[in-house]
């Protein structure tokens, strides 16, 4: 059973414990609400297990501060055979202002990427497909495959900095 759920918005507050020495959250904990989010989304679009494969153009804008109201918003932009792409902005505000008079500040975007999985095989399953019915779907589509597109360059490049242990091994 598929939910067909596209959209999907989690709401909290920064807590105490996810903040470092400098009274920020931790940018590994905003990724961990990316990537629960993001699961959550995924399940709730395809109605199957789900992992995450991929994170890609992540950017930290602004810091997140202690007791900021914190909104993780996730929309499809693009589906594969087995794989979901979902655009993530993470937004803060601190909750004691006049929600009108105060915007939320963008504080990290990027695109995470989850493939439905058969979880007894742990092999990919299909997916209900998703179509782009106007220009700014479209572009977020096409946004969605350009990040994963520079994210497999720069994999490539690192690969070839970096190469595989015994490959460069002069010590002879």
């Amino acid at each position: 059973m598929s939910g067909q759920q596209r959209e999907l918005t989690l709401r909290f507050l920064a807590q105490p414990t996810d903040v470092n020495y400098g009274g920020k959250v931790h940018g590994g904990m905003v990724m961990k609400w990316i990537d629960q989010a993001g699961y959550a989304a995924a399940v709730g679009w395809s109605g199957k297990y789900c992992v995450t494969v991929a994170v890609g153009g992540i950017r930290f804008v602004a810091p997140i501060r202690i007791s900021d109201l914190v909104t993780v918003h996730t929309k499809l932009i693009h589906t594969g055979t087995s794989s979901m792409h979902f655009a993530v902005e993470v937004t803060a505000r601190d909750p004691g202002l006049d929600e009108a008079a105060t915007a939320a500040r963008l504080c990290t975007h990027c695109v995470i990427v989850f493939v439905a999985v058969d979880p007894d095989h742990g092999t990919p399953v299909p997916v209900p497909a998703w179509t782009p019915d106007s220009d700014s779907d479209r572009r977020l589509a096409e946004y969605a495959l350009k990040v994963m597109a520079l994210s497999k360059d720069i994999e490539q490049v690192i690969q070839r900095l970096d190469p595989a242990p015994g490959e460069n091994d002069t010590s002879g």
